[in-house]
């Protein structure tokens, strides 16, 4: 009898180990129930199809389930399949989540990119977002082309463009740039600053050599074709669709001022010339006065030798009064 205690008190022990540890995975699994429950059932009954050991292991890597399930569900909700999404995983939204990406705007952009029927998969839509640039404004600007103000008031003071025509008239432009967004050049490509000065320079150009600013006035088309034709969207991250003249005011005449000024510039220099030759003439008259003085005083001395000489004739005899 004393023997078999220490086997029942084992075998208790075990009994009661058992039931401990089966009580606590029980807490365990009603714990993960209660805070992934209703997570997993809405990406259940979405079909978004997320699993409890997925949600469980976000809360390791330190990701926002909520968020990913919520792009997931995003995604399938809006009909996006997987032709669209190509490749896309919950492991890969979570990737994505790590390195800085913003889930939503990427999942938002790929529907509103589909909706309208543009080309864009979740690689490169992750590559946009990853690249610091608004995926989601992107899409949306390729669909509804925005407008830029050239220049643009908010960028500079100037609010006009100031260019000369060939006749010297001061023409004072404002201009309206349609662009939407190249999808394929938005990672590298030049930004909305590059577009503003290629095309305030095309308008420049197009006016500098227009031969009369009436010909502007009266066509301000030809600055947009002519700008136009210059392909001034090349390597940037927009396309533009149109460039429309706003407004147009006619400045100072700069080729009449300048003229003025030249002229004036040029009376300048012939008064200064002028004052010259004034002076050379004044300065010779003074030499001429003081020849004469010389030529006088030389004058008055042969004079006054001639006493003398009939003195002396008179004492050496060669002179006698009859």
């Amino acid at each position: 009898m004393l023997n078999g205690i220490p086997i029942l008190l084992g075998q208790k022990f075990l009994w009661v180990a058992g039931a401990v540890a089966l009580g606590i995975f029980a807490l365990v699994v009603v714990f993960i129930a209660i805070k992934y429950w209703g997570i997993w059932f809405r990406a259940y009954m979405s079909n978004a199809h997320v699993s409890f050991l997925s949600l469980i292991g976000m809360s390791f890597r330190q990701v926002d389930s909520r968020l990913i399930v919520q792009g997931k569900i995003m995604a399938v909700q809006a009909g996006v399949g997987l032709e669209k999404l190509t490749g896309v995983t919950t492991r890969r939204l979570e990737a994505h989540y790590l390195a800085g990406g913003n889930v939503p705007h990427v999942i938002r952009a790929i529907i509103a990119a589909h909706r309208a029927d543009i080309d864009l998969d979740f690689d490169r839509a992750a590559a946009i977002d990853l690249a610091g640039r608004d995926v989601l404004d992107a899409v949306q600007t390729s669909v509804n082309p925005k407008v830029i103000d050239c220049p643009d008031p908010k960028r500079s003071q100037r609010t006009t463009l100031s260019a000369i025509a060939k006749n010297g008239v001061e023409l004072k432009v404002r201009a309206r740039v349609t662009v939407r967004t190249n999808l394929e050049q938005l990672i590298g490509g030049a930004t909305e600053e590059t577009i503003i000065a290629r095309v305030g320079e095309g308008i420049i150009t197009a006016i500098g050599s227009s031969d009369s600013h009436l010909q502007v006035m009266e066509n301000p088309d030809r600055i947009s074709k002519a700008v136009l034709q210059r392909g001034l969207d090349a390597q940037t991250a927009f396309e533009i669709v149109s460039i429309d003249i706003a407004d147009i005011d006619v400045g100072e005449n700069i080729g009449a001022r300048l003229q003025a000024d030249q002229a004036e510039a040029d009376m300048r220099v012939a008064r200064a010339k002028a004052e010259e030759r004034r002076a050379l003439a004044t300065a010779r008259e003074q030499e001429m006065k003081a020849q004469v003085a010389r030529n006088r005083a030389q004058v008055v001395l042969a004079e006054a030798e001639v006493p003398l000489a009939i003195a002396n004739a008179f004492c050496e005899g060669n002179l006698a009064v009859q």
